[in-house]
């Protein structure tokens, strides 16, 4: 659901401590830590993980889904224990923390379509030479899969990728970011106390961690910012494993003149500062025809002044919009948005970090921006929404498409015909109409990035399965023959049987079936 970076914190002698300390970026206050993994403590544990990792692929279909069901009820019987780390290593609000769990619903999905996705294909032979030949694809899975997630999503983001993972007979070893390990740490607990078997794990540490567990895992399944992408390529390139890469977005919403404005308002809203605008499909930048504008950008300016900043750390809901999670980010949107306001724009709402020492940003609306500002060009990823006017529909896709990202987008318009229209124009790997972020609930649908938002996707119905396995090609005779035709010894008599019969079958005219 998100992508932020994992990479690792300017702190001296990080390699030499002992543990990761992690702090509550809404209070400052130490919450919790977890013992760093070395690179020969991952690989006695992706060791430990490729042993039990056979018996667990011989393990049938609906045994690994009894398994993934009881680890679905332990989590949602332990909500809180699960939620409360998880608030307090982010920073959230209540709201945001609890729409974590809903990624639960992922392994609902792959416990009811894994058999049918991953079962043996026969597949028909092309052509009469082939007629007598028996094909068969089966999907055999990576024994070890490596899942590496980022800081805003600590439950939802592993969980959008494991459990297919783990449907498909595979061991998984995870990492989580350094600055959010606590909840998936009680997550991969839960697993352990159902008794399930020894085929998930998870590391902690820095970067180092990160390179150990691509090191030693057979598929590599990374969320995060593109420059770790870059390199978590490179070194799977290197030791010739694929690799599945969910990067940056910057996702453009374009509001038509015949949209519904209060529904795109509250979209644009909800879309932008939810998670603190810490999601890869965020609303990051608005592009409204000229006719709405003026009345789009007041209603968007009355509703985000009236959100509520704060960690509601006694679980009541009282707040919308917590905090940043990591300083790194918190200095971004400031530069992002002192650098807008340099150039010309216009701070409507917001437009400054918290002065009580937690990592809070304001939800902040810009206008009268343009694509020299860096809030244009580069992902923000928090809580700043920046509007700009454009003439037509034209301009919105041409402006939409002037990034070096392309993850997702939204099309707001009361005209299916033109929606299709602009959707099908938008350079991205989804696209929404008249709603934020939902393609990425729709698990028969691949979330994909274009450009350098990624390569490979996530979900995506079998092909979210079956990326996780080998395919094998399996060919067999229907009928045994003592001898085939191009086997040894060749004679003429044979080597001109064989150019004829080449000639009949691959022609499609019958001057040269004949030789003419």
């Amino acid at each position: 659901m998100s992508t932020g970076t994992t990479d690792r914190p300017d702190t001296a002698g990080a390699a030499a401590q002992q543990e990761v300390v992690v702090r509550c970026p809404a209070t400052t206050q130490v919450v919790g830590s977890v013992p760093i993994s070395t690179a020969a403590e991952v690989e006695a544990v992706a060791a430990r993980l490729r042993r039990a990792q056979p018996l667990w692929q011989q393990m049938r279909m609906d045994g690994r889904a009894r398994w993934l069901g009881k680890w679905r009820d332990w989590m949602l019987d332990h909500r809180d224990d699960l939620l409360t780390p998880l608030q307090l290593e982010t920073g959230k609000s209540w709201g945001d923390t609890g729409v974590e769990i809903a990624a639960l619903q992922i392994i609902n999905y792959w416990i009811d379509n894994a058999a049918e996705f991953l079962a043996d294909q026969t597949v028909r032979p092309y052509g009469a030479a082939n007629a007598g030949k028996k094909l068969t694809l089966v999907y055999q899975p990576y024994p070890l899969v490596g899942v590496i997630t980022p800081w805003n999503g600590p439950l939802s983001v592993p969980l959008l990728d494991i459990p297919a993972a783990l449907m498909a007979g595979c061991a998984v070893l995870s990492k989580p970011s350094e600055f959010t390990p606590l909840a998936w740490r009680v997550a991969v607990e839960g697993w352990k106390q159902i008794g399930a078997p020894d085929v998930l794990d998870a590391v902690f540490g820095y970067g180092e961690t990160g390179a150990a567990l691509v090191n030693t895992v057979d598929y590599v399944m990374f969320t995060g910012s593109v420059n770790t992408g870059r390199r978590i390529a490179v070194a799977a390139a290197e030791r010739l494993i694929p690799c599945s890469l969910e990067l940056g977005g910057k996702d453009a919403m374009i509001v038509c003149a015949d949209a519904d404005i209060d529904r795109a308002v509250d979209g644009a809203v909800w879309g932008g500062f939810v998670y603190t605008g810490q999601v890869c499909i965020s609303v990051e930048r608005l592009y409204v025809e000229e006719p709405v504008y003026d009345e789009f950008v007041n209603k968007l300016v009355a509703k985000t002044s009236a959100l509520r900043n704060g960690m509601d750390s006694a679980h009541d809901y009282s707040c919308e919009v917590g905090s940043m999670t990591t300083a790194q980010q918190l200095a971004i949107v400031s530069r992002h948005v002192d650098d807008a306001v340099s150039k010309g724009a216009k701070v409507l709402v917001g437009g400054k970090a918290g002065d009580d020492g937690g990592l809070f940003y304001e939800p902040t609306v810009l206008v009268d921006v343009n694509h020299e500002m860096d809030c244009m060009r580069e992902e923000t990823f928090g809580p700043t929404l920046p509007v700009m006017k454009v003439r037509d529909v034209a301009e919105a896709v041409e402006r939409a498409n002037d990034s070096n990202l392309g993850l997702s987008g939204s099309v707001w318009t009361r005209d299916k015909d033109k929606a299709m229209s602009v959707a099908r124009q938008m350079n991205t790997g989804s696209v929404n109409i008249n709603n934020v972020i939902a393609s990425l609930l729709q698990y028969g649908l691949p979330m994909a990035g274009w450009k350098e938002s990624g390569i490979g996707s996530r979900s995506g119905g079998a092909d979210g399965i079956r990326k996780y396995c080998r395919q094998k090609a399996i060919v067999a005779d229907r009928v045994a023959m003592k001898k085939e035709l191009l086997w040894y010894p060749y004679s003429r008599k044979k080597g001109s049987l064989v150019e004829n019969m080449v000639r009949v079958l691959s022609a499609k005219d019958w001057r040269r079936r004949l030789g003419r």
